[in-house]
């Protein structure tokens, strides 16, 4: 892993992802709205910033060209699909071979393994419902967008985080191949760590096509786990 492309570098997440990467010697071109470029000044000296919608599929080939990996935020912002627009972008032009890591929510599945609450079901529906309704995001276009990276035949992950919390960090979460499992049950990790494990994830092939559901390692339900 030599070149990462960072999709939505200036969010919180994904400058944790740029600093992560930048820890690792990876050169880093980051993709955010030409509105957000300014958050990313501090780190101007340190990385290549390509401003334009991360659905602008010029936009994307231009900002992965000769990239390994590929770190995807996927945010399902307005009602315009455009968490499927970057996802379909990202796989259509990445490099072949290339390492593609994308982030969303524990209310994306993969199978019937997963299982929720009727309360954590409940709060998706209700947040669907807000956010569509004032326009500011469509959730189930995240969905849309994994269906479109679980059919692809790319080396991908899709990272299923827990609630998040700022602080430093504790170390890489642990993960499961399916949420509703026990060793998840404290549903918190730190924003810093779920960087920590995509881009850990970039160089890990035991999670080429896995869609990991992880929680903070230092979790009341992980150190459980961890001691049997």
């Amino acid at each position: 892993m030599r070149k990462v492309c960072v999709v939505g570098g200036s969010g919180k997440l994904g400058r944790h992802l740029i600093q992560h990467c930048l820890e690792r010697g990876y050169d880093v071109v980051a993709v955010c709205r030409p509105q957000s470029v300014g958050k990313l000044a501090d780190l101007a000296d340190r990385i290549t910033v390509v401003p334009g919608r991360t659905d602008d599929r010029a936009v994307i080939a231009q900002a992965v060209a000769g990239c390994d990996g590929v770190l995807t935020v996927l945010v399902p912002w307005g009602v315009h699909d455009y968490s499927s627009g970057t996802a379909q972008a990202v796989l259509d032009h990445a490099e072949p071979g290339a390492r593609l890591v994308f982030s969303c929510g524990w209310h994306i599945t993969r199978g019937d393994g997963d299982h929720y609450t009727r309360r954590f079901r409940a709060m998706v529906w209700a947040a669907k419902v807000v956010a569509r309704a004032v326009r500011f995001a469509d959730i189930d276009d995240q969905v849309r967008a994994c269906d479109r990276i679980f059919a692809s035949d790319t080396a991908w992950t899709v990272v299923r985080g827990s609630s998040l919390e700022e602080g430093p960090s504790e170390g890489l979460p642990v993960w499961s191949r399916h949420v509703g499992d026990p060793v998840l049950a404290s549903d918190l990790t730190r924003r810093t760590d779920f960087a920590l494990f995509m881009v850990a994830a970039l160089t890990d092939d035991t999670l080429v096509r896995e869609a990991p559901a992880i929680v903070g390692c230092r979790t009341e339900s992980a150190l459980r786990h961890a001691q049997g």
